[in-house]
């Protein structure tokens, strides 16, 4: 058991879960979080409270930011808006099919141990770029080391975020960690429209979320009468018509009159009723 808060270095941004320490940041501050460039400010948007789950592998918060450093991010943020503009019009100048998806800097570390400055912007393409000249013309126009790295549509999403055909924040921008593989076999299992447009997300791929439920459609589907299968049901004999997978049910058209009647998984299981007939 400890202590838990949550931090985003940018509004609506990816939520990072720190340790607090000895400090305890209310929802608003800016704190200071560790990172492999040295600390950087976020702002605290859920308030250092005790959770139940063990706290012991969580980064810990380097303190709270004062006039120093929130200086120092201030000018980090202007330098990230010109290198964006100095890279947007040096790629028109240069007739390249890049997309800028966005802009990392680095300021030179105040002791001058660093090696300097470093910009490093992120885009997006439909083929590999010769940029070794629009590397040249941005390290020039911006006076510092600069890096491109080309992200795929998943990561593109991932960076920019958004909001999904849910109406909630991209999984991608906010929780998952990896990107584990999606097939059309999911959407499929789980009688989806195969629709681009309405099993694709903002990235133009598969949906993560055919990844969640995916599972309980394979149990489900290994347990329960198939479609077209002859089942006896408590109200007569039947046919399977339909899975309701969310509702654990099969849609049956009864013999008698033709009605269709939702029953339970476990009404209609041949194992299930064996059962019931001999222990019952």
């Amino acid at each position: 058991m400890g202590m838990l808060c949550a931090v985003s270095f940018t509004r609506y941004g990816r939520l990072y879960y720190l340790d607090p320490g000895e400090f305890r940041p209310a929802v608003g501050d800016r704190v200071l979080v560790p990172t492999d460039d040295g600390p950087e400010v976020a702002e605290c948007v859920w308030a250092a409270q005790w959770v139940s789950e063990d706290t012991s592998g969580f980064p810990r918060l380097a303190g709270l930011a004062g006039e120093s450093e929130l200086r120092r991010d201030e000018l980090q943020r202007k330098r990230k808006a010109e290198a964006k503009v100095a890279a947007k019009r040096l790629i028109r100048e240069h007739g390249l099919p890049m997309k800028v998806i966005a802009v990392d800097h680095v300021l030179e570390a105040p002791s001058g141990a660093s090696s300097g400055s470093r910009t490093t912007v992120y885009f997006t393409a439909p083929h590999r770029v010769d940029f070794r000249a629009l590397v040249r013309d941005l390290g020039a126009t911006l006076h510092c080391r600069v890096e491109l790295r080309q992200l795929s549509a998943r990561d593109s999403a991932r960076v920019q975020g958004g909001i999904g055909s849910c109406g909630r924040d991209l999984c991608c921008a906010t929780f998952l960690t990896d990107f584990e593989p999606v097939t059309i076999r999911m959407a499929k299992d789980q009688d989806l429209p195969l629709n681009p447009l309405r099993i694709s997300g903002a990235c133009g791929r598969l949906m993560c979320c055919l990844k969640y439920e995916h599972p309980l459609y394979q149990q489900f589907q290994a347990t329960a009468p198939a479609v077209g299968a002859r089942v006896e049901t408590p109200d007569g004999a039947g046919r399977v018509v339909a899975h309701s997978v969310p509702r654990d049910s099969v849609v049956v058209r009864m013999d008698a009159d033709g009605s269709r009647t939702s029953c339970s998984r476990a009404s209609v299981c041949g194992s299930r009723q064996a059962h019931e007939e001999r222990y019952a």
